[in-house]
């Protein structure tokens, strides 16, 4: 806590001097995290959707959505002793089971390791559910009877009713076959931005059978990792990677019949086919729905497989010259009518939701739900009963977002706004969409939450952040202000600039840029950012001009502004923000001469390559977990954008940092890696080091052993943030 002889001495400072302003610190920004906000959380709804659950106190409550006032308490502290020290719970549908999760370990960005127990409510007995040892992704039916999971690769369910546990799969094994599992590269690139991980089992509506997708990745090249943990020699593991042309999983989508204990193959013969399959559904009538998309990604067909006769049929085709993208086309809905479907597709030039039928759609029977100059962002899903359907759209701005309500029966009245306003508005609704939490931030202001009504009318405030607001207030934090700066083609770029509060215009300020850039991304929103946005303000503070550009490439503008980047990676990013920092260069207050960029991941990759190819522009870089070759990133990823090394060799070589190391001047050049990083290997910053010796270069590194893409734990974010401050205030 702050002293209170440091806030009088702060109060009366600011009186007398108007300007002055208490010193942001990095223990301020990275240990105390003092100006992180409250968040509303992740509300767990009951299936009436006028209520949700809260864990307290080691049991589970029910309140009153509309009220917020207790209502009772299902699950009790005592009934749940049995599983320990838990962090997760799931009710089945009809509220007789908890499904809890204990003991849990991460395994990479969103798979785990866990102990799980079930509580039957009606016995209130807690039973473990699988003795022999961890296991991952356990899932109820739909009528909560029984729980699927997967253990040692193998899939298995288990009947509550009876305590038998059923066996599926046989020939799991670890770094070989994986059944029920997505494997690396899925998890990492196919997982839907929020929530959990892909889901690679799913049980039919009528619980009957298991839908797994079984991943052979017997041919995957694997990728060393070492752990360094005090002992005598290090420890060495290794998993399945494929990188860009090498040998992805063989996959290949099977239904288990619980009834007659036999697997049959959907599909058959996908595990010939170098393809993916990133998704399985099903419909309301029990018909499997299994995405099919091409290794280059330009062609998704999404086909329908009966499990009773066997019979297959194509559901819908969509192609695009660049590739699909599965963020866009992973919002699928079935009405109940089992005749139409619900899909987002950019086949206009932005994301928009269209309703269309089951049997073969065609153009004169595709309904077009949405329309405009702006990109759906976020589909929240459909009120089957009212015809209603709630979803995200980047306005007023690209930069912006606003919920809307629009409706599916012809006829009703046009899309109704639900959050009028600027700034970022989120929505989470009840199952029966009859109330939704909003959430409402700007980049200036810390994020507010409330209870509404479908109509969009305010019931209850959830959170405020008052104490942020003040803090803010406290330390002086200088306003954001949005801009507009110009392409390398001239193109019209969103940015945002933070000058120092006392900023003077007759001077000359330093400019560290902060950017991303990559596919589909934003850094220029409306919207708080109490991570990084401190520290930006700790810097602003010490005379710094921070600004962020969204190059070409990045989101929420339509296709063609995010696609034109295809097959050139990092040529038209790096060409617009070596542009943005000419125009900045040439602005009065700003001293050309000491311009930076700094990045993480692709940012990293980005600040490397603008401060080799504009390095008569950028003094220096700081580059985080950064990717400096692209052929050595998964193929997932890679391959989306720049097709293989056979097909784009050009392209990879001209848009590969450690190909223009001997451009660096100066020896400004920070590079910064997590030495066990799955995601973008520590190969990538060793490969760069050899390029900047071998070109006589001078250079700084800091590598974080144990360390992950997200270099975090014991100390090490802290420890990151100081040597970046650092070299901001030693370089620039």
């Amino acid at each position: 806590m702050i002293k209170v002889p440091c806030l009088l001495l702060g109060f009366v400072l600011t009186c007398q001097a108007g300007l002055a302003q208490k010193a942001i610190t990095l223990d301020d920004c990275f240990t105390f995290f003092k100006f992180y906000p409250q968040s509303a959380g992740s509300f767990r709804f009951a299936p009436d959707g006028h209520h949700y659950f809260e864990a307290e106190d080691g049991g589970i409550v029910e309140y009153d959505l509309a009220t917020g006032m207790k209502t009772r308490t299902p699950v009790e502290r005592a009934d749940l002793a049995a599983a320990g020290n838990w962090d997760e719970y799931t009710f089945s549908e009809d509220l007789s089971k908890v499904l809890l999760r204990a003991n849990t370990k991460p395994v990479y960005r969103h798979s785990v390791l866990a102990d799980y127990w079930v509580l039957d409510r009606n016995t209130r007995k807690t039973n473990r559910l699988y003795d022999k040892g961890q296991v991952q992704f356990a899932t109820f039916s739909s009528d909560g009877a029984k729980v699927a999971f997967v253990a040692d690769n193998n899939l298995f369910f288990k009947d509550l009713s009876t305590e038998k546990t059923t066996q599926v799969t046989t020939d799991g094994k670890k770094n070989s076959l994986i059944n029920g599992l997505p494997d690396w590269v899925y998890e990492e690139e196919f997982s839907p931005v929020e929530g959990d991980g892909m889901v690679a089992t799913a049980w039919s509506p009528d619980g009957s059978k298991l839908a797994f997708i079984r991943f052979d990745e017997s041919a995957v090249p694997q990728y060393p990792l070492t752990w360094y943990n005090n002992g005598m020699y290090p420890r060495y593991t290794e998993f399945k990677y494929p990188k860009v042309g090498a040998p992805n999983s063989r996959v290949s989508v099977h239904v288990y019949d619980l009834a007659t204990g036999q697997t049959t193959q959907a599909l058959p013969g996908t595990e010939a086919q170098d393809i993916y399959l990133p998704r399985i559904f099903w419909t309301p009538d029990n018909l499997l729905c299994i995405y099919v998309l091409n290794r280059e990604q330009n062609n998704l067909a999404l086909a329908l497989y009966d499990p009773v006769t066997a019979a297959s049929g194509m559901l819908l085709t969509e192609m695009d010259p660049a590739y699909v993208d599965m963020e866009v086309c992973d919002n699928l809905v079935f009405l109940p009518d089992n005749q139409h479907f619900l899909w987002m597709s950019e086949r206009d030039g932005h994301a928009h939701l269209y309703l269309l039928p089951r049997n073969q759609a065609t153009a004169e029977t595709t309904i077009q739900l949405t329309k405009g100059n702006f990109d759906v962002t976020k589909f929240y899903g459909l009120d089957a009963a009212s015809g209603k359907f709630y979803y995200q759209t980047a306005t007023p701005t690209p930069m912006d977002r606003q919920v809307w309500e629009g409706s599916i029966r012809p006829g009703d009245s046009e899309p109704r706004l639900l959050t009028p306003g600027a700034g970022t508005h989120e929505a989470t609704f009840s199952p029966t969409f009859d109330f939704f939490i909003h959430q409402w931030s700007d980049i200036n202001t810390p994020p507010s939450a409330d209870v509404r009504t479908r109509e969009g009318d305010a019931l209850r405030a959830l959170v405020k952040n008052e104490r942020v607001g003040q803090m803010r207030k406290q330390y002086g934090f200088a306003p954001i202000e949005f801009i507009t700066v110009k392409a390398a083609d001239s193109t019209d770029l969103n940015a945002w600039i933070l000058k120092p509060r006392d900023f003077d215009p007759a001077k000359k300020y330093p400019v560290l840029f902060d950017i991303y850039g990559g596919p589909a991304s934003q850094t220029v929103e409306n919207k708080y950012n109490g991570y990084t946005g401190p520290w930006h303000q700790l810097l602003a503070q010490k005379g710094y001009i921070i600004v962020s550009v969204d190059n070409r490439g990045t989101g929420a503008r339509g296709r063609a502004f995010k696609k034109c980047t295809q097959l050139q990676l990092g040529k038209y990013e790096t060409q617009d923000q070596i542009a943005a920092a000419r125009h900045f260069g040439s602005l009065p207050y700003v001293d050309p001469n000491r311009i930076g960029i700094w990045g993480w991941s692709f940012g990293g990759y980005l600040s490397t390559s603008c401060v080799l190819k504009g390095a008569d522009v950028f003094k220096m870089a700081m580059a985080v977990a950064p990717v400096t070759n692209w052929k050595w990133y998964d193929s997932a990823y890679t391959e989306r954008f720049m097709h293989s090394t056979k097909d784009n060799s050009a392209g990879y070589e001209e848009n590969s940092p450690i190909n223009f190391a001997d451009r660096l001047r100066g020896g400004n050049y920070l590079i910064c890696h997590g030495v066990a990083d799955d995601n973008v290997h520590w190969q990538q910053t060793v490969e760069m080091v050899n390029a900047l010796v071998k070109a006589n270069k001078q250079f700084e590194t800091y590598f974080y052993p144990n360390r992950n893409h997200n270099i975090s734990g014991e100390n090490a974010t802290r420890h990151l943030f100081t040597k970046l401050t650092n070299f901001v205030l030693d370089k620039l």
